[in-house]
């Protein structure tokens, strides 16, 4: 982003909690990027999971970049550590985590309206969610909606897993449920955008947020999150986050760090600045 840009973008993601920034990811990144993806599809590993309950295939896994060197080079040494710190306003941006989702055409199972902080054992004012569509993306296949400026409503809502297979892990959270969102359109305003490989979303740690299937017959939806934390954030292993969930505690390391302490450490790199 230039100057002028970047500042209008900050202001935008500090209003409405979604901003997206176009042209942010260079073309031969997409393309690395699309078979790191591929490789990750044809050979599942133990932290991924199947989502698509009714019908068609909603794959998704994440930490990647722990094994995945492709993946840790887009995460690490891409141009989205950089977009991450500006928007952020922070001096630093550490890598929190990665997380694929890839929904394939026919895949009729949504992303549930979710915060993400409430998953996360993170508090701090600077983390973020850049997400990365690797195809273009629009409400027919899946493109993510945010409620507008609900980051900024003071409410927190307990997390939800996507599986079956991890309801439990959330059983913990202090948090209540998130209301009906779908049921009352003018408390809960919508934002989206169509998209291009290339361009990303990016999106606060409250914001609401959802996605619909994939209705399409023919056009993927392959796209990364990657998260990032700036100065301001600090470890909070608190119950009920997904540090609780089977798949992480048997296949991901333990932080290392004490509650309360600077996000750091192996499982959390340095990002920006780079080198």
């Amino acid at each position: 982003m230039q100057a002028m840009e970047a500042g209008a973008e900050v202001e935008a993601l500090e209003r409405d909690g979604a901003v997206v920034v176009r042209g942010a990811v260079p073309p031969d990144w997409i393309a690395r990027m699309r078979d790191a993806i591929e490789g990750e599809l044809s050979a599942p590993s133990a932290t991924s999971a199947e989502y698509g309950r009714v019908a068609g295939r909603f794959y998704g896994d994440f930490f990647l970049w722990l094994r995945n060197p492709i993946f840790a080079d887009f995460a690490l040494n891409s141009p989205m550590p950089a977009l991450a710190a500006q928007l952020m306003r922070s001096r630093t941006a550490r890598l929190f985590y990665d997380q694929l989702f890839v929904k394939e055409p026919g895949s009729v199972e949504r992303t549930p309206w979710h915060q993400d902080l409430p998953y996360w054992p993170v508090t701090g004012r600077q983390v973020l969610s850049i997400w990365v569509p690797f195809d273009a993306v629009g409400p027919d296949n899946g493109v993510v909606t945010y409620v507008r400026g609900s980051h900024r409503r003071g409410e927190t809502y307990r997390p939800q897993a996507f599986d079956a297979a991890n309801q439990g892990a959330f059983a913990a959270s202090a948090y209540p449920p998130i209301p009906d969102i779908d049921a009352d359109p003018e408390r809960f305003p919508m934002l989206s955008w169509e998209l291009e490989p290339g361009d990303v979303l990016v999106h606060l740690g409250l914001t609401i947020h959802g996605a619909p299937g994939n209705r399409t017959a023919d056009r993927r939806r392959r796209a990364l999150a990657i998260r990032y934390t700036g100065d301001d954030a600090t470890y909070d292993p608190r119950p009920g986050t997904f540090m609780d969930m089977a798949s992480v505690r048997a296949n991901i390391p333990p932080a290392g760090i004490a509650a309360g302490a600077p996000m750091g450490g192996p499982l959390f790199p340095l990002a920006w600045p780079q080198g």
